[in-house]
């Protein structure tokens, strides 16, 4: 198992999911709940995420084979999605977005839209599908990605559950400054996968 694809798959899906953006909206989104109900929010929204995210893993290549779409093609668009999301959280584009998704006070949460589209969104999906395919035939690569997933969803479920202290240890300017260098790496990340599928192509040299 390459070392170096496991780091680089741990950082994709950290960067994409952002679980340190997800603090401040579990909180308004959870406000005035007790810290039972909140720890059973952030447990099912969790849950739910991870389920679709590696249903989309494990059979998404095949749903794409099936409507005639090859790897390289969904790479570049991925990589493209995920440059999207990277401008997104570098403009903060994307923290307004998910606040206009607010519900009102009596709505579950916790499947909509913490567990999709704020934990699993597209970018993540599209994640999930790169790196299953990236991961190639080998059994050990692919069940390394599930459980990274598995390692993002327990890292994710405990930023949920201590967003009020780190929520008032970051501040809104602490908070900023990390989407901000979040955004700097999914850029990055997100144009080496285009690279990736350019060169699947055999447009350019390996």
């Amino acid at each position: 198992m390459d070392s170096a694809f496991l780091i680089t798959a741990f950082a994709t899906l950290f960067v994409v999911i952002d679980p340190p953006g997800l603090v401040p909206l579990f909180i308004a989104l959870t406000q005035g709940m007790d810290t039972a109900r909140r720890r059973a929010m952030a447990r099912r929204a969790c849950l739910i995420a991870a389920f679709l995210l590696l249903v989309f893993g494990l059979f998404g290549e095949k749903i794409l084979g099936f409507i005639g779409i090859s790897m390289p093609a969904f790479r570049i668009a991925g990589g493209i999605l995920l440059f999207l999301t990277a401008l997104d959280m570098l403009f903060e584009r994307r923290t307004q977005r998910r606040e206009g998704q607010l519900p009102d006070p009596d709505h579950d949460p916790s499947v909509f839209p913490l567990a999709t589209p704020l934990i699993a969104g597209p970018g993540a999906i599209a994640t999930m599908i790169l790196l299953m395919g990236q991961a190639g035939d080998g059994i050990s690569a692919k069940l390394g990605v599930i459980l990274l997933l598995g390692a993002i969803m327990l890292v994710t479920f405990l930023f949920l559950l201590a967003s009020p202290p780190i929520e008032r240890l970051l501040g809104r300017t602490g908070t900023v400054v990390i989407t901000r260098l979040l955004g700097m790496l999914l850029a990055a990340l997100s144009v080496q996968f285009v690279i990736d599928g350019v060169r699947q192509t055999g447009l350019i040299a390996g």
